[in-house]
């Protein structure tokens, strides 16, 4: 449930006491203390619970990032040359069908499409939203390798999942003869398939494209013309194509319903009405269909959190996203409970990030590019033969810039700039602050950052220049009320409830990571944790208290 806080489940469950989480919490194990990765964004965040793994043995910092060790996509290339450096873009423009018209605007303006391989709707235009449930993941047609990273060794385009450094619990329990199936919001999280694997090792991978373009059930696009992720009624919407994916497999089919293949060892799903509803500022929250069979949206409400009483809550938004998500996964416990699998499935609930800042007093939104342009023409007017220092980085609420110039001198001009920079925002009522070191807390440049990591200097992967906000900052425009990516208390603290068989109800306060969920299911299923290459190198344990679990199997 990305963007849930262990505050919201201790919210949601006071005022719910017979809602599922509420029940998961009362039998289950409750870990009230658990972190994600950091840097928090998707990406690392996902890979992380899959792998085991935190940055700097994945390689993964962040879902669109940078590397010394690549080069650039469709450059030039020579086998055996050294990396030129490149982008490292494993989203919604690696679709095969990325780019399609947008089904309201007369103008030129697109949308990656639903069906990323354009294997279900002709030319991308999903008039029948519903049949996305037929989609299937190809590795050799669903992605358009010419958008991939180049390896210079070879000169062949890097798939998502051969990037990463460590294997996944997918490749462990698909090596030993299990069943594996996942739903995601981007096909590219085939990444999760693990490097070596060819791209198949998740049996059933569903993963309709959450920056097409939303439509409601009629095959009417949504009025606002945005994609699923900045409506939370089409959020709700396209959450539930996901939701109904895992019933299927729950009743032993495949995504779609149609085949009879069994119940996966593993299966799952990442929602994402949380964190919408945490993000936007006004947005509907409920799809509703009129007489004449055509559909509406409510009216829109403030999303994020408002302080009522001298207490800060959900806000209606959030407050709805919340009850959808709790509602979606009391389906699920049902449809265990009717396939007779209750005493043999294990549910994990836990977030791949959660979002900073909870507080909207707090918010600060600045435009980043302004600041990178300043420091490049800095660093131009002694380096005329070199204009562009920073040649790459993503500031959602941290910063982090990759340098043409790797030396430690050049990563402390890009620290003392930002550190002695003023930066001009906005607050969350759109007006004018000032802020000091460019809206940062701490920077760490060059080894210092690598040794932040836990990274050799060379590595390559980590950003030559790293910062933490000062809480509350925001690198975008003043849309937003919060994002992740960050490593302030928001962005990182997230719910975790293990509830199976043999797992004995138990609040545990002690400090856990997700990456803990990897080896924990493998133990789970009888498998052996250190097949994971991230626990063989970063020694990351089973959770607190799941061990006997794992024995009474």
């Amino acid at each position: 449930m990305d963007g849930m806080h262990q505050s919201d489940l201790d919210w949601y469950v006071a005022r719910h006491p017979h809602s599922t989480l509420a029940r998961l919490t009362r039998h289950g194990r409750e870990y009230t203390n658990a972190l994600s990765a950091n840097p928090s964004d998707s990406d690392p965040g996902g890979t992380a619970i899959m792998t085991g793994g935190n940055p700097k043995t994945t390689g993964v910092y962040y879902d669109v990032e940078y590397s010394h060790t690549v080069d650039e996509a469709g450059a030039a290339c020579t086998p055996g040359r050294k990396a030129t450096g490149g982008d490292v873009i494993y989203d919604s423009p690696d679709d095969a069908l990325a780019s399609v018209p947008d089904l309201i605007s007369t103008s030129t303006s697109t949308f990656p499409s639903f069906d990323e391989n354009g294997s279900v709707f002709a030319n991308g235009a999903d008039t029948n939203p519903a049949a996305i449930m037929k989609l299937t993941f190809d590795p050799k047609t669903s992605l358009d390798p010419a958008t991939f990273p180049v390896d210079p060794a070879t000169c062949r385009p890097i798939t998502p999942w051969d990037y990463l450094g460590d294997n996944t619990l997918f490749q462990v329990a698909h090596a030993a003869g299990l069943r594996t199936a996942w739903s995601d919001k981007h096909a590219v999280y085939a990444s999760f398939n693990g490097p070596g694997s060819d791209g198949r090792s998740i049996d059933d991978l569903f993963a309709p494209e959450i920056d097409s373009q939303a439509v409601m059930p009629d095959g009417v696009p949504y009025p606002q013309d945005d994609d699923w992720a900045h409506i939370d009624a089409a959020t709700k919407q396209y959450d539930g194509y996901k939701v109904q994916a895992v019933l299927n497999e729950i009743a032993g089919r495949d995504h779609s319903g149609a085949t009879e293949v069994g119940t996966p060892a593993i299966f799952g799903m990442n929602f994402q009405t949380v964190s919408v509803a945490q993000k936007i500022r006004s947005t509907p929250t409920t799809l509703i269909k009129k007489a004449d069979g055509s559909y509406t949206t409510s009216a829109p409400q403030a999303g994020g959190y408002a302080w009522v009483d001298g207490e800060l809550v959900p806000g209606p938004v959030l407050s709805s996203a919340l009850d959808y998500v709790d509602a979606q996964l009391g389906r699920m416990v049902s449809g265990i409970h009717r396939a007779g699998l209750t005493g043999s499935t294990t549910i994990i609930v836990t977030a791949k990030h959660g979002q900073s800042p909870q507080d909207p007093n707090k918010l600060v939104t600045i435009k980043d590019g302004p600041i990178v342009s300043a420091i490049n023409a800095a660093w131009a007017q002694t380096h005329p033969g070199n204009p562009s220092l920073i040649v790459a980085g993503t500031d959602d609420d941290l910063w982090q810039s990759y340098l043409s110039d790797t030396s430690q001198a050049a990563a402390d001009f890009v620290k003392t700039y930002l550190w002695d920079h003023t930066a001009q925002g906005l607050d969350v009522n759109k007006q004018p602050v000032t802020v000091q070191h460019s809206g940062l807390a701490e920077i760490w440049a060059g080894a210092d950052a690598a040794a932040f990591f836990g990274t050799p200097v060379d590595d390559g992967h980590h950003p030559d220049v790293f910062g933490k906000v000062q809480e509350g900052v925001v690198y975008a425009g003043p849309t937003k009320l919060a994002e992740h990516g960050g490593m302030n208390p928001g962005d990182r603290h997230v719910l975790m409830l293990v509830a199976g068989p043999h797992i004995a109800a138990h609040v545990e306060s002690a400090p856990v990571e997700t990456t803990q969920v990897a080896p924990t299911v493998l133990s789970l299923l009888g498998l052996d944790p250190r097949e994971l290459t991230a626990v063989q190198k970063e020694g990351t344990q089973v959770l607190p208290g799941i061990a006997g679990a794992a024995r009474g199997r």
